[in-house]
């Protein structure tokens, strides 16, 4: 195989060929990880592994042959593909492109931490305590669905840390790709929740077993644990933009802060088929980007979707819901119309509507506004 050198510490070398990416350790390293075989905290590992193991949608047979070898021979399976001993190996796996893969390094005066990150999350992001698709069983796991959507963070300390601490890395490490999400306000898949991962994230965590003392901490409070949550973070943030498109710009639009609550844009011209004539409908439909990504729109948009998971979360009393939400769709139709002087006219006719279901005040929103924006004031 041809192997492209990517990234470098002193003592690791991150390597992608294809399919596939390869941290080297080039000494012993203490290692954490989710690979389903050498998982948990091993010495022996030398070999991090990251590949992409489906396509994202309708790769069935793909799925078929890792369940049927089961995930120890698939393991064994990927480490000959690639010539290292399965032995001495954590295997991570991904529908996600390794061509997205993104790099990042943080140093601390002499302490350097890589991070390597792929992520997807278009189809399989999860807020944690949402309602489960599967439930393992002394015989096995039952109703395992096809995901495409997974976060792969593999982590590289330059330095030997205690086991405490490597512990409290992964905890680190789980909370910055969480508040990456929450960066983008990444919705669940699953719920009107905001998303704290996927449901088949996967990690590796190394560092060094001799060499200097060791690290006996990875708090947040500590330069350790900021430099590893400031390249997580970055990492995924970065592999979100490549491998689903997910610039910080274009989650400002309307469908992306409600999707949740059912704005959806496959069937938003649908909805709005008896709220506008056909007219204006036409010309929303040649226009939506410039409408539905307008920035005064977006940030109407997520403020709504701000106060309706308040309330869900009962920040704020249910007896003021009806007024919250008509206060905030009244801000979304004068920017739609662009015509903020007339907040408490578009505010009047959307309290009379009397539809206080979050989907319908909405879509009562765009429908007055875009109605109006190229009427006489």
């Amino acid at each position: 195989m041809h192997w492209e050198t990517l990234a470098s510490l002193p003592l690791a070398e991150l390597r992608r060929s294809g399919r596939f990416l390869l941290v080297d350790l080039r000494a012993p390293h203490r290692v954490v990880s989710t690979s389903a075989k050498n998982g948990g905290q091993t010495d022996h590992v030398r070999y991090l592994v990251n590949h992409q193991s489906c396509e994202a949608t309708g790769h069935e047979a793909r799925s078929h042959l890792i369940m049927n070898l089961g995930q120890e021979a698939y393991h064994d399976q990927v480490c000959l593909e690639i010539g290292i001993p399965p032995a001495e190996a954590a295997v991570l796996g991904t529908a996600a492109n390794m061509n997205y893969a993104t790099v990042v390094s943080e140093r601390d005066e002499d302490v350097e931490v890589m991070a390597v990150v792929t992520a997807g999350v278009q189809t399989n992001a999860v807020c944690a305590g949402d309602p489960a698709s599967w439930r393992e069983l002394q015989d096995g796991v039952v109703k395992v669905p096809a995901v495409a959507g997974t976060i792969n963070t593999i982590l590289v300390a330059s330095q030997p840390v205690h086991p405490s601490a490597l512990a409290r890395l992964v905890v680190n490490l789980t909370e910055a790709k969480s508040a990456a999400l929450q960066q983008l306000a990444v919705p669940s898949c699953y719920s009107p929740d905001l998303a704290t991962g996927t449901g088949t994230d996967q990690f590796c965590v190394a560092a060094p077993l001799d060499g200097a003392k060791p690290l006996t901490s990875a708090s947040p409070h500590m330069k350790f644990g900021e430099i590893v949550g400031r390249a997580v973070r970055r990492a995924t943030v970065e592999a979100l933009r490549w491998q689903n498109g997910l610039e910080p710009s274009y989650t400002r639009g309307l469908f992306h802060a409600l999707g949740r609550y059912g704005v959806k844009e496959e069937t938003v011209f649908d909805d709005l088929e008896e709220l506008l004539d056909p007219g204006d409908l036409q010309l929303l439909r040649k226009n939506k980007n410039a409408a539905f990504y307008e920035p005064l729109v977006g940030a109407a948009a997520h403020a709504l979707a701000s106060v309706l998971d308040r309330a869900r979360h009962h920040t704020l009393p249910s007896s003021v819901l009806p007024e919250a939400i008509v206060q905030q769709a009244a801000t979304l139709a004068a920017s739609l119309a662009a015509k903020p002087h007339r907040w408490p006219e578009f505010h009047a006719r959307l309290r009379a509507t009397t539809q206080f279901e979050p989907k319908a005040l909405v879509l009562a929103a765009i429908a007055i506004g875009w109605h109006d924006k190229w009427r006489p004031n």
